[in-house]
């Protein structure tokens, strides 16, 4: 696309330096004698054959080996074995990227998607490779689809053996001799890789989450009989189709995928990859879209997302982002913006001021703290203490007052004292969440915490879980009181589902919000509604005429 515009030395700079869509270049041309800034709009990179990063692990600046960081293998297996118990060899489906209706094609698929927003997320881009790409369209069940995709996840306990447990019923189908592609996807093909091939040969297609929009050619190879790993780690590139979307008025947007932390505790880098930043431009284009189909909120996803933009060249800002949004975004069309999740180690006063000054950007702020306890925030690699934490919430309320603030904490981290326990209390006080996501500690695979011996008993964890969410009720319920008797600016999402004379919607604080109301007429409408109940979660109003 460059050749003839740009001197051949320059073309030769570009690839040389190994650039990421959203990079700004400035080169200099011997040929020209002069100086080309280029802007790079994305990459193509193929699928690599037997590659593996299996044995490379970073290290810290004190020598240390980080266990959490994401390794993985390409494979292909050209040749497969019998399966056992049937003696027969694995059939898969002929998969067309032409449109062609043989009777041999796939026609439908099924993904089962469990896990965070980002495998939604993932899952919308894995049904719109399989829509426009290959031309199929969804089933019902996993029981009558030709493509069946497990997008999974691994932040829960017994995560892995969840999937192998699905992965039974689809997996007799192929014994049976039915043509059925199996695909695992997300955070537990990247975990498992070719062990999940060796204990399920039935599965067709391993494949981690940077290689979500590539399923229509890993499918390619699976028609042609091969079993196919895709876990080594890659560069994301722009996807080719659009996502099916799964609602019809808000929507998923990724702008950062991937985490360069290393929180002891946590799973994520190790399955999701380094961070990689979405361009601006990218970003806007596909929100251009959502607004043209009539989306009026969009979300902005990322595991970190004030990390949007420190892997680009030049540097950005999750704050600069927000702005261009915004002023590019027009009037009347997406009308708002949300975005999770922010790490305190990188918050910025900047994203403060654009949540308190920019029209779309929503009053909701997510911010994660974890544990209240400096030597618990240390022991987890948080790098922030309670005291830096409260310094940001105190801004956020300075400048923000009427904002909702959220977090997720963890009890029962390995070493977590009583009294450590108590500084987590105290600081759920301090705050006092709109709303709070609780867990007990587990050990997950791959991760530093999981090794130590100090882990607390379940029945310690247990309780002291009941106590958060206890406090977190009470502080909810004080939260979602303000409210009454107030009149509130509503977007209306969907019909209540217990009762059909309601809709229900949400504030701009991201509170739930239930009315009398046509949802034919009134779905995704911005209204006002008068505040007249409220509960820890969700509120009760009457439409304003």
């Amino acid at each position: 696309a460059v050749m003839g515009l740009l001197p051949a030395d320059v073309i030769s700079d570009i690839f040389a330096s190994r650039p990421k869509g959203g990079d700004v270049l400035k080169l200099s041309s011997a040929e020209t004698g002069l100086f080309h800034l280029v802007r790079v709009d994305d990459i193509q990179i193929d699928y690599q054959e037997d590659s593996s990063s299996m044995s490379k692990r970073p290290q810290s600046q004190d020598g240390s080996t980080f266990f959490n960081q994401a390794t993985g293998t390409n494979k292909v297996i050209t040749s497969r074995a019998k399966l056992k118990g049937s003696g027969v060899l694995p059939v898969s489906p002929k998969i067309s990227l032409d449109g062609s209706t043989s009777d041999e094609n796939a026609k439908t698929y099924h993904i089962a998607t469990t896990g965070c927003q980002m495998n939604v997320a993932d899952s919308e881009r894995l049904a719109g490779v399989l829509e426009d790409n290959l031309h199929l369209e969804a089933a019902d069940a996993s029981s009558n689809a030709d493509v069946v995709v497990l997008n999974t996840c691994t932040i829960r306990e017994h995560a892995a053996q969840k999937v192998y447990d699905a992965l039974g019923p689809v997996a007799a189908r192929k014994r049976r001799g039915e043509p059925v592609a199996i695909v695992v996807a997300g955070c537990v093909a990247q975990q498992e890789g070719e062990a999940l091939l060796r204990r399920v040969p039935e599965v067709d297609l391993v494949m981690g989450p940077q290689y979500t929009g590539r399923l229509g050619d890993l499918l390619e190879g699976v028609s042609r009989g091969h079993q196919i790993v895709a876990t080594d780690p890659s560069l994301i590139t722009e996807d080719l189709s659009r996502p099916v979307r799964d609602h019809a008025t808000r929507a998923w947007v990724n702008v950062i995928y991937g985490c360069n932390e290393h929180c002891t505790y946590c799973v994520v880098p190790n399955v999701r990859g380094v961070e990689q930043s979405r361009s601006m431009e990218a970003i806007l284009e596909e929100m251009l879209e959502l607004a043209a189909s009539g989306y009026k909120e969009c979300t902005l996803l990322g595991q970190n997302i004030d990390a949007w933009g420190r892997d680009m060249l030049p540097k950005r800002t999750f704050a600069d982002l927000l702005y261009f949004l915004n002023e590019n975004i027009p009037d009347g069309t997406v009308e708002r913006i949300r975005y999770v999740t922010s790490h305190p180690r990188y918050f910025s006063d900047r994203v403060i001021d654009a949540v308190a000054d920019l029209d779309k950007v929503c009053e909701c702020f997510h911010m994660p703290f974890q544990a209240g306890d400096d030597e618990v925030l240390r022991k987890m690699r948080r790098g922030y203490t309670f005291d830096s934490y409260m310094k940001i919430i105190n801004k956020i309320r300075a400048k923000a007052p009427d904002a909702s603030i959220c977090g997720d904490v963890i009890v029962g981290f390995p070493g977590e004292t009583d009294e450590a326990f108590e500084r987590t209390l105290d600081l759920m006080k301090a705050v006092k969440f709109d709303n709070l996501n609780t867990f007990a500690y587990s050990p997950r695979p791959n991760t530093e915490a999981a090794l130590w011996e100090d882990q607390v008993p379940d029945d310690v964890k247990a309780e002291r879980l009941q106590k958060v969410q206890r406090l977190a009720t009470e502080h909810a319920l004080e939260r979602s009181e303000r409210y009454v008797g107030r009149t509130v600016e509503v977007m209306v999402e969907e019909r209540n589902p217990r009762n059909v004379e309601q809709v229900m919607g949400r504030t701009r604080q991201s509170r739930q919000v239930f009315f009398d109301g046509d949802i034919d007429e009134l779905m995704g409408s911005l209204v006002d509604v008068k505040v007249i109940e409220a509960r820890p979660w969700s509120l009760t109003g009457e439409l304003c005429s």
